[in-house]
């Protein structure tokens, strides 16, 4: 069973998400909070296994409220639930630690399906989340026109096998493609290369 906590001071958005969730065997919301004070309270009560973070919150903020659960609790996994999607705040939540990030206004399904990704020990992000311009160290100067049309399309969430039709070259090729960037940008595998592709928002 998947344990969920809401962090949200939208009582409707709350009550939303509990009443779908409800129909789903193998999720469980156990209880929510209004605050980050209020989360940090409920997690070390109750130690749920993911929790729904929202990122403007009274008292204690979900970046700040993240830091603190990671630190006791580092098993947990956070998704942010925010209307935020601007470049900072989804550096700042990465950086934090949490393990998703999601828009407010995305379905029901997509808040389901985050939950299980998580829970499962992978990273999910919104595919409204889109990546555009933003470089460090010179980053983006390293990577070929053709690496970087293949970051974009990874940050959609695309397979190699997508990736490969959509421009109309070789699997294998898409492969080689990810691993030298992931050595250019000395990452350390396919979970930090969408991670990297995310944070850094590149315009194409």
């Amino acid at each position: 069973m998947i344990t969920v906590a809401i962090a949200e001071d939208h009582q409707a958005l709350i009550d939303g998400i509990k009443s779908y969730v409800k129909y789903e065997d193998d999720i469980n919301v156990i209880g929510h909070a209004n605050n980050g004070e209020e989360l940090f309270k409920l997690v070390r009560l109750k130690q749920p296994k993911v929790v729904l973070c929202d990122i403007r919150m009274p008292r204690l903020d979900g970046i700040e409220a993240t830091k603190a659960i990671l630190r006791e609790f580092p098993y947990t996994k956070v998704v942010a639930f925010t209307m935020f999607d601007q470049e900072g705040a989804v550096k700042q939540m990465l950086a934090a630690g949490a393990k998703g990030y999601i828009l407010k206004n995305s379905s029901l399904d997509i808040v389901l399906e985050a939950i299980r990704t998580v829970a499962s020990g992978k990273t999910y992000y919104d595919q409204k989340i889109v990546v555009q311009n933003a470089e460090k160290n010179g980053s983006k100067s390293v990577l070929s026109k053709r690496e970087r049309e293949i970051l974009q399309l990874i940050a959609k969430g695309h397979t190699s096998h997508q990736i490969a039709d959509t421009l109309f070259i070789g699997k294998s090729t898409v492969d080689t493609h990810r691993k030298n960037m992931i050595r250019k940008l000395e990452l350390s595998g396919a979970g930090e290369l969408l991670r990297y592709a995310v944070e850094k928002k590149y315009e194409f």
